[in-house]
């Protein structure tokens, strides 16, 4: 008897271990970068696939899988669309849009590719960062700055959405 509690615990507890349960956080990376020569803001937004899965299936398509070869077109469009929505971006008291260049999957990461053009310098930035917030509460979105050979990180939460950094 003891034998079969005994296995029966081990498939349990590999069940509930394996790679396919979700992930016990629930936090996105987005790195603001001014390249001076490209004059240029390059941004990487890092969010988890099944995360960003998740939201597209509720917000756009529920038949959505991300991170697969035969992945429709539209899915590009849908990342664009909800990023432009919850990440907000003002250089110099300026509402700037963003291009979205593209995305990549590595491991378990989406990372999404975008930039603003024609950044000369800069003076002050801020940040609204809301990315998820609307699907999971728990949510933090970290944003880390590199500008003008500064750099500052901040972690916003829902409550608290927006950073900003002055360099005067």
């Amino acid at each position: 008897m003891k034998s079969i509690y005994f296995i029966f615990t081990l498939l349990i507890g590999s069940i509930l271990t394996s790679s396919t349960t979700k992930h016990e956080y629930y936090v996105s990376v987005t790195n603001i970068e001014h390249a001076k020569e490209q004059q240029s803001v390059q941004i990487i937004s890092q969010v988890f696939i099944d995360d960003f899965e998740r939201l597209i299936r509720q917000r756009y398509d529920e038949t959505i899988t991300l991170a697969e070869e035969d992945e429709p077109e539209i899915v590009d469009e849908y990342m664009k669309r909800y990023l432009e929505d919850k990440l907000k971006i003002s250089i110099n008291g300026k509402a700037y849009k963003f291009n979205f260049i593209g995305k990549e999957y590595k491991e378990d990461i989406t990372y999404c590719y975008l930039e603003i053009e024609n950044i000369k310098d800069i003076k002050s930035i801020k940040v609204v960062n809301r990315l998820l917030f609307d699907i999971l509460p728990e949510q933090q979105n970290i944003v880390r700055l590199k500008l003008n050979d500064r750099n500052k990180s901040f972690l916003l939460i829902p409550e608290n959405d927006e950073c900003m950094l002055n360099f005067n």
